[in-house]
């Protein structure tokens, strides 16, 4: 396919998420967003239009997007609810690593399902003793025959009421060294020994479902060992997290623009001292630095997504973009807030929204502080003396 084909593709599939967003979200967000109400409709529709097979191979009835114009349809998602990027975006952690790391009895049996939305789910790693050191994760998978029983509890799983199947990291040996060695990746659907408990409350970050998950001698085929073999499942997770953090990425330029497209629209409407005060110099400055950040952030995300897309390395790169696009995410709803005075602390206004949703895209898919650390250890990684 040719560059300009490549191009007229990505603007049709961006035309359409922009039409269905018009038509099916806007209208509704703030009702759904303040009730906190997970929106089965929109996910009918987002099912419909393709999105939890954005990046799934066509030959697996995915569409098979680049990594590249899978951003732009998350930044573009984002701009108009955030939670919506979420819901799709950890299923598709799932997927990739069935795609990446599974075997191809696996591909067959799990993709077409996971593309078209029949399954849904996310990625179950985190546990009440255990965030950013997965290596230190206590749920633990012992052989039993043709079965593995699982046991432990996961917390903080984004889809975790409503979502079908979850990718979950265990332990499968507690001796081994490094621990790493030990870990080992399942898909594991719900059913008898495995239920959501709770449903947790949070900030920002509304309608979708983040909840406690209980594995109870839950019996889980052993042919759901992703890649079918054990102690690798760390490195399949790692893969996976690639692709979540360009998302994260991704989200963050969405909120950015969104919370500066609010400032711009309202400095332009809102009058003091007999004038619009996109008049005044204080509020020219705020808007330069947004408009700013926003792009520098955007351009990071590019250049990380580009890089996944030709399959190189790029934990270094997509750690950039996620810890620069997140933190310009809090930034400007913050500024977009100052810019709108007390309206903007109002629920009628988006910002109040943007300045909830922002802080958590600095602790998912691993802490900013994390993505300082991994940045400046590949730096000296690649530049040795």
């Amino acid at each position: 396919m040719s560059a300009q084909d490549n191009n007229d593709q990505e603007r049709m599939i961006l035309d359409s998420v922009e039409q269905f967003l018009d038509r099916d979200v806007r209208p509704h967000v703030m009702a759904l967003e303040h009730d906190d109400i997970w929106p089965e409709e929109i996910v009918g529709k987002m099912a419909e239009l393709g999105l939890f097979g954005s990046i799934i191979d066509e030959e697996y009835g995915g569409l098979g997007l680049s990594c590249s114009t899978y951003a732009k349809v998350v930044e573009s998602v984002t701009r108009v609810w955030m939670s919506l990027a979420g819901i799709f975006n950890s299923h598709l952690i799932m997927s990739s690593c069935v795609q990446r790391a599974g075997t191809e009895a696996q591909k067959k049996k799990w993709l077409p399902k996971f593309a078209t939305g029949e399954i849904r789910g996310g990625l179950a790693l985190t546990e009440p003793n255990c965030g950013t050191d997965l290596q230190a994760i206590r749920t633990r998978a012992v052989k039993d025959g043709d079965h593995y029983v699982v046991n432990g509890t996961k917390t903080w799983i984004s889809n975790g009421i409503h979502g079908h199947c979850f990718a979950v990291m265990v332990k499968t040996d507690w001796e081994v060294e490094p621990r790493h060695r030990g870990v080992s990746l399942f898909l594991i659907e719900k059913g008898e020994g495995f239920t959501p408990s709770r449903k947790l409350e949070k900030l920002g970050y509304k309608g979708i479902d983040s909840a406690e998950l209980l594995f109870d001698n839950c019996r889980v085929p052993a042919e759901n060992l992703i890649g079918g073999e054990e102690g690798v499942g760390f490195k399949h997770v790692m893969g996976g997290l690639e692709l979540g953090r360009i998302n994260v990425a991704a989200r963050g330029v969405g909120l950015s623009q969104a919370a500066l497209d609010e400032a711009v629209k309202y400095a332009q409407t809102r009058e003091t001292f007999g004038q619009p005060i996109a008049q005044h110099q204080a509020i020219q400055l705020n808007v330069a630095d947004m408009v700013t950040r926003t792009e520098a952030a955007r351009l990071l995300t590019y250049r990380a997504a580009e890089a996944y897309d030709r399959g190189e390395r790029c934990d270094m790169e997509a750690g950039m973009a996620k810890l620069f696009a997140t933190e310009a995410a809090v930034t400007n709803s913050m500024d977009s807030m100052r810019v709108h005075g007390g309206y903007g602390y109002s629920k009628e206004f988006p910002v109040e929204r943007y300045y909830r949703d922002a802080p958590l895209l600095t602790i998912g898919e691993g802490t900013n502080e994390l993505q300082r650390i991994i940045i400046a250890r590949q730096l000296f990684a690649r530049n040795p003396v």
